[in-house]
């Protein structure tokens, strides 16, 4: 009897995978995967680490962008969506209000105090999107500040309040009254609010691209300046929330409660797309304030079953294994293996970051010989220093990494939580191996170094 066989598409398909995707979908993405190596075909994942057709391990350090906060396919996140598909609920009903959706709103608004009510959405962008059709309605201004080098999404909204220029070129104009300003400087934020006509300040507690960290008063400072000035304090955690950096929220860190606090990635395990604003009780009662607005903003999918049960036991997860607890003690040690490490090598000039979300910045080194590679490198694109790195990470030690951001010269690693000490030995031995071949510019290397600078020097002929 013919019928659904996914394992038998899976195994006719992954032969075809890069070629699909060259010729249906992103073939710009295979040529970069083939170029730096990393084309690879996965078959499975568990926890922190990947396997491949082959049956090698690798440990991945990108965790999804963060997504698998609790690592993947964690056996209480996949019995709870198979017990949503077993129920035969009446999913998205929509002239309705769910169970799963009520019970994961009151669950997290239990762990961010100040914040009284929940809005459901698709994904990160989407909370981005939700939070400044709010902040606009609820204050009755127009006007969107956010931080230089800042990452907030790719829709026109969130893509409006985005600080790399790399994501907005080419898709101006962006939407009106959004005005940047430099991350960490207080000063530059006052000059902007002091006309009393700007609805939300929207900031990362730690910016994604780089790791960038706040001085310690400037969150606190941030957030009274916007109740000084009637602007509302928006704290995007899309990245840094749900425990990554050991604490639930990042801003707890500081001692800073928000006017609307973002939620995504993490929230569902990585099985199924979700995003999360949180946000005062005034906010949303003036947004949704008759019953003919009752709908004035939603998401189709936002309340999904899958979406809410999977959160439901993401949180069970985090707490029953104390994975916060877990993911402060391992970045720590993280932390100081690093810092250990920079002593050695003298182009690692910055370890930095809080819990599992760190930053490792480099910069030219001393020597001679390692100099004049890096300029090399650094006159053909800004940050190519770092994906020299990367590729032996992948190639010889099986270790996933991202560089942070474009033209930066920081590696950014986000693990899942739930990495061993057997996995933070693995990521110390593998960097310090690694750096240690760079400082010597073994013929092993110089490979790798010549195919990044034609890789750089073909992307600007063709974009010239």
């Amino acid at each position: 009897m013919p019928g659904f066989n996914l394992r038998e598409l899976l195994e006719r398909g992954a032969p075809r995978k890069f070629a699909l995707h060259e010729r249906l979908l992103n073939g710009q993405l295979v040529r970069v995967l083939r170029t730096i190596g990393f084309d690879r075909q996965y078959v499975s994942g568990q926890g922190a680490h990947l396997y491949d057709a082959d049956g090698n391990r690798y440990l991945d350090l990108l965790s999804g962008f963060g997504v698998f906060g609790i690592g993947r396919n964690h056996p209480t996140v996949k019995d709870a969506l198979a017990q949503v598909l077993a129920a035969d609920l009446p999913n998205l009903v929509q002239l309705d209000v769910s169970v799963l959706s009520g019970l994961l709103a009151e669950r997290l608004l239990k762990l961010m105090p100040g914040l009284d009510k929940m809005f459901f959405c698709s994904s990160g962008a989407e909370a981005v999107e939700a939070a400044l059709k709010f902040a606009r309605f609820a204050t009755g201004r127009q006007r969107i500040v956010y931080c230089e080098h800042a990452f907030h999404g790719l829709t026109y909204g969130a893509l409006s309040v985005n600080g790399d220029d790399e994501f907005r070129s080419g898709f101006e104009p962006m939407i009106p009254d959004c005005r940047a300003v430099p991350f960490n400087d207080l000063a530059a934020l006052e000059a902007a609010l002091a006309n009393r006509d700007v609805a939300a300040f929207i900031v990362e507690p730690i910016q994604g691209k780089g790791v960038n960290l706040p001085a310690d008063d400037y969150l606190p400072e941030a957030a009274r300046l916007c109740r000084k000035y009637g602007t509302l304090f928006v704290a995007d955690e899309v990245q840094t929330g749900m425990g990554r950096t050991g604490r639930f929220l990042a801003l707890e860190h500081w001692n800073v409660e928000a006017d609307m606090v973002l939620l995504a990635k993490a929230l569902s395990g990585g099985h199924v797309p979700v995003g999360a604003v949180g946000l005062k009780r005034w906010i949303f009662d003036r947004v949704f304030d008759r019953m003919d607005r009752a709908v004035v903003h939603g998401s189709t999918f936002s309340k999904t079953d899958l979406a809410m049960a999977a959160g439901l036991a993401t949180l069970s997860v985090i707490e029953d294994e104390r994975l916060i607890e877990r993911a402060r003690l391992r970045g720590a040690e993280l932390l100081a293996d690093f810092e250990e490490i920079q002593a050695r090598h003298e182009m690692l000039i910055d370890v930095r970051g809080k819990g599992l979300m760190i930053g490792l910045e480099f910069g030219c080194p001393d020597s001679l010989k390692m100099r004049i590679a890096w300029r090399m490198l650094d006159q053909l694109e800004k940050g190519l220093f770092c994906q020299m790195l990367i590729m032996p990470l992948f190639a010889r030690h099986r270790v996933i990494a991202q560089v942070a951001g474009h033209r930066m010269p920081v590696i950014k690693l986000l693990p899942p939580y739930v990495i061993s000490d057997e996995d933070r030995v693995w990521i110390r031995d593998a960097f310090d191996a690694v750096l240690a071949d760079c400082r010597s510019v073994r013929s092993s290397v110089l490979p790798m170094m010549r195919d990044l600078a034609a890789g750089a020097m073909l992307g600007r002929a063709k974009a010239g």
